[in-house]
């Protein structure tokens, strides 16, 4: 994309090539800013993402309003979801399987993985559909592409936090108290988020290129479940397994809610560091390939 020059300054280029020294008199000299598509690998500019801050916090208020616009039951469907799941698995993982739930009691053990999954697989089914949807918005002016997909994670945030308070309840309800470990929560959530985030922006890069992506993700997300310790303990796998568990970033998140909030015996440890690893890389690598495919995002899109 250019910005024409003025006929001024397309006056004064001939002249200086006719060796006339010097704008004319009276001519505006604006100078003229030319932006040109990358070629190859380029830096993630962070420092364009901040100072577009306000517009990242302009967008993720705006998901959060079109999520629950003209809807009957509102915020309710944050604890919804989860919860209704959270009651299937009791009742056909928890009383008909026999699922071990290492001592803690099978809806409070399988709704705590679910608070941190449902996060997760809602931020990355938005941010993976979030290029696509604001096609209109990349058309026409310039910013940082990355702040697209990140608001729709964070949006997430305030349902985690609805699903999170009546977590909480269920806890009080069967007579759980949190620990002291209730503190490395900030943490775990943030690895979730950087999780979400970084699968995200792989998927909404591709999505704008083959638009089967779309239909990828749920099964993705529904394999990625069963493929994490929700319904079921990470302990049933003996070390080294448990530990090379954690290549799933999911799996350290859980585990991790499990023995912040509900002091499950099964810390984490080294399983959540591999998640941890995994996630960072997972972000990294998105992040740099949507910088990569961001120059063709405005004609495919």
């Amino acid at each position: 994309m250019a910005t024409l020059p003025k006929p001024a300054l397309i006056e004064d280029e001939m002249k200086r090539r006719s060796g006339i020294d010097g704008p004319a008199p009276g001519r505006d000299e604006t100078p003229v800013l030319r932006l040109q598509p990358s070629k190859g690998w380029v830096s993630l500019q962070l420092g364009d993402v901040w100072e577009y801050r306000e517009l990242l916090y302009f967008l993720v208020w705006r998901d959060i309003k079109v999520r629950y616009k003209q809807t009957a039951l509102g915020a309710a469907w944050a604890l919804m979801q989860p919860f209704f799941t959270m009651m299937l698995f009791s009742l056909f993982f928890g009383r008909l399987a026999k699922v071990p739930s290492d001592g803690i009691p099978y809806p409070v053990f399988s709704y705590a993985a679910l608070v941190p999954w449902t996060f997760f697989a809602q931020g990355l089914s938005q941010a993976s559909d979030s290029l696509v949807g604001s096609a209109n918005l990349i058309r026409k002016v310039y910013f940082p592409r990355l702040v697209i997909p990140m608001a729709s994670v964070m949006a997430g945030v305030v349902d985690f936090t609805i699903a999170f308070t009546m977590l909480l309840g269920i806890m009080f309800y069967y007579g759980i108290t949190p620990t002291a470990n209730m503190l490395y929560l900030p943490l775990l959530l943030a690895l979730a988020v950087v999780t979400s985030l970084g699968v995200g922006l792989w998927l909404s890069a591709l999505n704008v290129k083959f638009r089967d992506v779309r239909y990828t993700v749920p099964f993705l997300i529904q394999f990625w479940m069963f493929a994490t310790p929700i319904a079921y303990p990470s302990s049933l796998l003996p070390e080294p397994w448990r530990t090379i568990y954690g290549l799933n970033p999911m799996a350290g998140v859980v585990e991790g809610f499990r023995w912040a909030l509900l002091g499950a015996k099964t810390q984490p440890g080294p399983m959540i560091f591999l998640s941890a690893v995994v996630a960072v890389f997972l972000l990294v690598g998105g992040a740099f390939y949507f910088r990569r495919m961001e120059k063709t995002f405005a004609d495919t899109v």
